[in-house]
């Protein structure tokens, strides 16, 4: 019986570090090359911070994030990386407008930094 719980404790405890695990990220490619396929869908992904940009009268704050292969904008309310930061995130990709599968205004809004 307590080998049992054992085994349970490790299967929570294994799902609950999902996000730290060195899996599971989209590649940026993917979303740059389907916006629609990801639209409104929680990603993770992970690269090195290109562009920053902060503009305080509106309360905007983005980084560009390159991948192996493509580059996507991130907006964050969190603090903003330094350029050549290798980071890792989960966000949710919104788009102002897709137009016969290419998309206007395609980022992520970040909803968490992972180590």
């Amino acid at each position: 019986m307590k080998n049992n719980w054992t085994w349970i404790v490790l299967a929570v405890l294994a799902l609950a570090g999902c996000d730290y695990l060195p899996f599971g990220y989209t590649p940026v490619r993917d979303i740059v090359a389907a916006p629609a396929n990801f639209e409104g869908k929680e990603v993770k992904l992970r690269g090195t911070v290109r562009d920053v940009t902060k503009l305080p009268m509106l309360n905007v704050k983005t980084y560009t994030l390159l991948d192996d292969a493509a580059e996507i904008t991130v907006a964050t309310e969190g603090n903003l990386p330094a350029v050549n930061d290798r980071i890792a995130l989960k966000g949710t990709v919104k788009s102002v407008m897709i137009l016969g599968g290419q998309s206007l205004g395609l980022r992520v809004e970040e909803t968490k930094r992972l180590p």
